[in-house]
């Protein structure tokens, strides 16, 4: 390993072990930088895996919540995100099975009741009118596709996580995760070229 790549690592690591120590402090200023870091991408997983945001919003409190309450479980060997990821994901199952008393397999497997579209906050300014139509185009055929590839695709995509990172947060195999990428894009790809005819 080289000097930069061994600086880089070394970094990390310590930045993580440093949130780790924070965490196990229930250090308030540490809690509310890592608020204002993850917010918006918290909030967009949650959003995009539950369809709904009055409920990704929900989520997203009670994720913090339990952050604050089980911080001390974070070990930092492993990047402060993934963890974040793996409790908002847990506690969306966990709403889930609530809600509908069944499998995640069959919740997944669902395709009669296809997802809402999250609602947008993109503005509605006339110069942002193109994006924001390719952005509901987006959203719409994101929904339109199985949870279990959308999750992925979105934790990849949008939120820039290693496969190895999806992985962890998914609780599934390494190959798994592959083979959900590779199905929910062949499955995603066919839609955005439909709606762009």
């Amino acid at each position: 390993m080289n000097a930069a790549a061994h600086y880089f690592v070394t970094g990390m690591e310590s930045e993580t072990v440093a949130i780790a120590h924070g965490l196990r402090r229930r250090d308030p200023d540490l809690l509310d930088r890592l608020i204002e870091q993850y917010q918006h991408r918290l909030l967009r997983y949650l959003t995009h895996l539950t369809g709904n945001r009055a409920l990704a919003e929900d989520l997203f409190q009670e994720t913090w919540i339990r952050v604050l309450e089980r911080g001390h479980q974070y070990d930092g060997k492993h990047e402060f995100s993934t963890w974040l990821f793996s409790v908002a994901r847990n506690l969306a199952i966990d709403h889930l099975r609530k809600k509908h008393p069944a499998s995640l397999d069959a919740l997944l497997d669902d395709t009669e009741h296809a997802p809402l579209v999250p609602a947008s906050d993109e503005p509605s300014a006339f110069d942002l009118l193109a994006e924001h139509e390719q952005a509901v185009e987006i959203r719409a055929a994101l929904a339109a596709i199985p949870v279990e590839y959308r999750e992925t695709i979105v934790l990849r995509f949008q939120e820039g996580l290693t496969l190895d990172e999806i992985a962890a947060v998914t609780r599934a195999p390494l190959g798994t995760v592959k083979s959900r990428l590779y199905r929910g894009l062949n499955a995603l790809l066919p839609r955005l070229k439909g709606s762009q005819s």
